[in-house]
Order: structure tokens, then sequence, then C-alpha cells
């Protein structure tokens, strides 16, 4: 029953990363485009843990390869993993995996800090994390320099910080209205 939950589980994730691809993506001249998907990175990690959030994130990246058009704009196929925000697709399994990690070791006692801790969990993994492997991606990809790429992906910090913001407020709701809510992949206390 277990392992049947957690499949459940991570296939939600993966479909929800594809409904956020719904949302019109804003294109950049950078190459990589504004989207909410990045959004479904941090909510997997900090409401499934840093394993299920991890296959969360390689099931839609499968899906993706195998071409459906998960992507923000109907993007998908092999193609989309030659382009410039290749560093950005590959970041999101790591990240996924860093913010629920982050999120295992941070305070979760009241819905309030469980708000607090996946905040902090989001900006290391759903932010720092992607961006870290994004900049990665734009230096091997589209052949900027580390400087340029870094420079570059300033642009999406604040939109991040509010979807850091976003989920903080959707774990705090989950916290209030599922204490026993397994954050991180423990226990909520």
């Amino acid at each position: 029953m277990k392992s049947s939950r957690s499949l459940a589980l991570v296939s939600l994730f993966a479909a929800l990363m594809a409904v956020l691809g719904l949302v019109p993506k804003i294109d950049l001249p950078l190459g990589v485009p504004i989207t909410l998907q990045t959004l479904g990175v941090m909510l997997a990690g900090c409401l499934l843990g840093p394993k299920r959030g991890l296959q969360a994130m390689l099931l839609f990246l499968c899906a993706l390869a195998l071409g459906l058009p998960l992507l923000s704009g109907g993007r998908g196929g092999l193609g989309v993993f030659m382009a410039p925000s290749t560093g950005y697709l590959i970041g999101m399994p790591f990240g996924a995996f860093v913010t629920g990690w982050m999120m295992s070791l941070l305070p979760c006692g009241t819905p309030g800090r469980t708000a607090i801790s996946a905040f902090i969990a989001s900006s290391f993994g759903g932010l720092l994390t992607v961006h870290a492997l994004g900049v990665a991606g734009l230096v091997k990809i589209a052949h900027l320099t580390w400087t340029q790429a870094f420079l570059g992906t300033l642009v999406f910090v604040p939109g991040d910080l509010i979807k850091c913001a976003l989920c903080a407020m959707v774990v705090h709701t989950v916290a209030r209205g599922v204490p026993d809510w397994h954050f991180g992949g423990r226990a909520l206390k």
C-alpha cells in the first residue's frame, strides 16, 4: 500500500509540472524562458521529500524526452535538451532533491515554522541549485562566459523568490489542513 501511495504522489507531481507548463512562457533574449515550473520543483521537494521529489522530476523529464509537449509553450522532445535551458531542466531533479533534503533538516513544529522552513528549503533547492546548473548549461551550450551566464540568470531571481513565497504558503496550508503530512519525508512534529 505504501509503495502505491508513493507512486501516486510521484505521478501527481509530475502531472503538476505538466499543468504548470500550460501557463504561457515569457521569452527572454537569453534563450531561457520564465515559467512557473520551478514552483513545481519547490513543491515536490517540500511536500514529497528528497527521494520522491527527485523521482517526480525524473518522471517529468522522461515524459518530456519521449516527446510530450509539457514545457511552457508546448515544447517537448529531445530537442529541448539541446537548448540553452538544458541546465535548468537537468537542475530540476537536483533542485527537488535538495529542497526535500533541506526540508527534512529544518524545523517543522507548527504550520508557521513549516512555512518558513519551506521558504528556506525552496530558496536553496528550487532557486540556487536549479540556477547553478542553469548557469553551467548556459556556459556549455550557449557558449556564454561564467560572468555573462551568472548575470543573465539574475533576471529570474525576483520571480523565483515569489515562487518560494508561494510554495511556503501552500506548505503552510497543507500543514494546517493535514497536520500529519510528511514534509521533507518526515512527520510534522
